[in-house]
């Protein structure tokens, strides 16, 4: 459709992009518009003067919505363990490396351009505004096509069941089509915020006998309790003052494992060099990421920085995303830092399942060929395989992304491989090989990309094998044999054929998406799980949906009861609107039965509250302490009080009183 924009001072329509056309009569050119059909589907509009016509400019500010969307980051903690060395997991090098070509990358989404919306209204214009009233649920259960004509409509055709609306924000008149259909006859909803019951897909779910009914379960407010208590965490710079006060553009540096001496030679078994792991909170955003700091290392080439800026692209559930890489002398030395999300709460994999010694009993007591034992069951100290699935499952998901992307893992560690939660996992600390074994001479420098990620199908076959025994010597070669004998007794042959292609060399390159038909219909069961997971948070974030908007309530309603002196007026909360609020007050809280004992009911101050917040016309008695007086009130008056003397408060406190 075409598209016409309003002139503010002559009340003219042209088609945009065409000349500015003098019309005797303006006001007949928007009627004989819409009387000839002409469609007005008018999704930007420019101010239009007497002597300047412009086009819509994307680029001016009123086009540019306000307010960033910067995701909300996190970061990772991780403990580098020793026990799974590196050449543990020694990658083979194959008969003739392969050169692989870069895939396409996955980005970042950017936002669209805001010509490119499919309906710009004055409710998602450049200038928000904040709306008082609350969507008619009925709007949500009506056809499409059903509409209601409002004040100041435009005339419409009626053959397009539409009504055009016209809306004056900040200087700017916009038109747009109202679609919201009309509410249908006979539906009744509550005129205020009524408490549901659970959902019955969730009740049926057989959830614990004790569990909270109002309130969202004790486990997951824990978790988030932890979760923000370790983000929150910070050390006295006193007692450690190895660390460092800033760091670049970070602060407040916590370290999330345990600082190595500073007079340590040997270095890790994972990087080959000494490392360090740090929390911290970037003064350009004032959100916290985990830094990893690589010990005395000098970036000489800045060549490997195509690769970092193809990791910082990738965006997946199940990998933590790198931010930046940086060098620095903020440690008294040459060090690389890589800025990771943080992701607060997060164990690896080694201290998860392979912080047991008793676990390595089966392969350092038992002699092979001496059965002298049953071999352990599932039910005698092996994980369940739907956890091992589960964590199949994701981190092929991770390594495919990684493999499209046109990049390798070469972390598939379980000291790189962080569990938060129950199950959930994500693979930390990529592009840290990428970056410290970077080969200048190479023209390419995803020449042996091919190579690296048949390396990583080697590293999850180990990984998985070693889940299945629990144990990490399960994969040594010399236990080989005996490991596979305990898969084969206690887990399916889907598992086990899994396992063995991974580990297994073949002459061919494969891919991970080789392992999908193994994994066949798992996949669904892991996914029923994860919607079903996401029920039940639903379920418990339905119960506190309304907490904000109720304390708000409370500490507007306390600012107001019982203050002893407003404007030199020690008697203004006694007096007026602020005395109808106090009795509300005593109504809510201060109730008690015939005997003359306290009445607490908290569904009566839910109730009430929630009456006020919608100044219902409902009537209600509030007497007095002496209770020589009762006033009959609704509680649309007591919100026009409670409202009136909050802008008070607000008035004052701003200066404008």
């Amino acid at each position: 459709p075409r598209k016409y924009r309003l002139g503010m001072l002559d009340e003219r329509i042209v088609p945009v992009g065409s000349k500015a056309r003098k019309s005797k009569n303006p006001i007949g050119c928007l009627a004989d518009r819409c009387k000839t059909g002409v469609p007005i589907n008018m999704v930007w509009w420019n101010r239009v003067t007497e002597n300047n016509l412009q086009t819509p400019n994307p680029s001016a500010s009123e086009f540019i919505p306000k307010g960033g969307s910067t995701s909300r980051l996190s970061n990772v903690s991780q403990s580098s363990m020793s026990a799974f060395s590196q050449a543990l997991f020694s990658h083979p090098s194959m008969g003739s490396p392969a050169t692989a070509g870069l895939a396409p990358g996955m980005s970042l989404s950017a936002g669209s351009s805001p010509l490119h919306s499919p309906k710009i209204t004055p409710h998602t214009s450049p200038a928000p505004r904040r709306r008082s009233h609350t969507p008619n649920p009925a709007n949500y259960m009506v056809p499409t096509s059903a509409s209601a004509s409002v004040a100041n409509a435009v005339s419409q055709p009626p053959s397009t069941g539409q009504v055009i609306q016209k809306e004056t924000v900040g200087g700017t008149t916009y038109f747009y089509t109202d679609t919201t259909p009309a509410p249908l006859t006979g539906m009744v909803f509550p005129n205020y915020h009524i408490y549901h019951p659970a959902a019955p897909h969730v009740a049926y779910m057989q959830p614990k006998a004790n569990a909270p009914s109002f309130f969202m379960a004790d486990e997951l407010r824990q978790e988030l309790i932890n979760r923000h208590l370790i983000t929150m965490a910070q050390i006295d710079q006193a007692d450690v003052p190895a660390v460092p006060a800033e760091v670049d553009s970070y602060h407040s540096l916590f370290p999330l494992e345990p600082l190595p001496p500073p007079n340590r030679i040997q270095k890790t078994s994972n990087f080959g060099y000494i490392t360090s792991c740090y929390k911290a909170v970037n003064s350009k955003d004032d959100l916290p990421y985990c830094l990893r700091r690589i010990h005395g290392f000098r970036l000489v080439n800045t060549k490997c920085m195509v690769l970092v800026d193809m990791w910082k692209k990738i965006q997946h559930s199940n990998i933590v995303t790198l931010r930046e890489v940086f060098t620095t002398k903020a440690f008294g030395e040459h060090s690389l830092v890589f800025a990771y999300d943080f992701h607060a709460g997060g164990e690896t994999m080694m201290s998860r399942h392979f912080n047991d010694p008793s676990a390595d009993a089966y392969f350092t007591k038992r002699k092979w060929g001496q059965h002298d034992g049953p071999l352990p069951r599932q039910h005698a100290g092996l994980l369940p395989e739907s956890l091992i699935w589960a964590y199949i499952v994701q981190l092929s998901s991770a390594l495919r992304t990684i493999h499209t992307a046109g990049l390798a893992c070469r972390v598939m560690d379980p000291t790189k491989i962080l569990v938060t939660g129950k199950t959930r996992l994500r693979v930390n600390c990529v592009g840290v090989f990428d970056v410290l074994t970077f080969d200048n001479s190479q023209n390419n420098p995803l020449a042996l990309m091919a190579q690296f990620q048949q390396a990583d199908l080697i590293s999850l076959g180990k990984v998985v094998l070693a889940l299945a025994c629990n144990s990490l010597s399960g994969i040594q070669r010399e236990n080989l044999q005996k490991a596979m004998e305990l898969v084969t007794i206690n887990y399916s042959s889907d598992l086990k054929n899994l396992i063995l292609y991974l580990l297994t060399d073949q002459n061919r390159l494969r891919s991970v998406n080789d392992i999908m038909p193994m994994i066949g219909a798992r996949f669904y069961t892991q996914l029923d799980a994860a919607q079903m997971r996401n029920d039940v948070i639903e379920e418990d974030l339905a119960k506190e949906v309304q907490n904000g908007r109720l304390f708000r309530l409370l500490a507007k309603l306390g600012t107001i009861n019982e203050r002893p002196e407003f404007q030199k007026d020690p008697t203004w909360s006694e007096t007026g609107d602020r005395y109808l609020l106090k009795l509300f007050r005593d109504h809510l809280f201060h109730q008690v039965t015939e005997a003359g004992t306290p009445w607490i009911d908290l569904s009566h101050i839910i109730s009430c509250l929630n009456k006020l917040d919608a100044g219902v016309p409902e009537k209600i008695s509030l007497i007095s302490r002496d209770e020589k007086s009762v006033l009959v009130v609704t509680y649309s008056d007591l919100k026009r009080c409670f409202e009136n003397t909050f802008q008070e408060l607000i008035a004052a406190a701003n200066g404008q009183l």
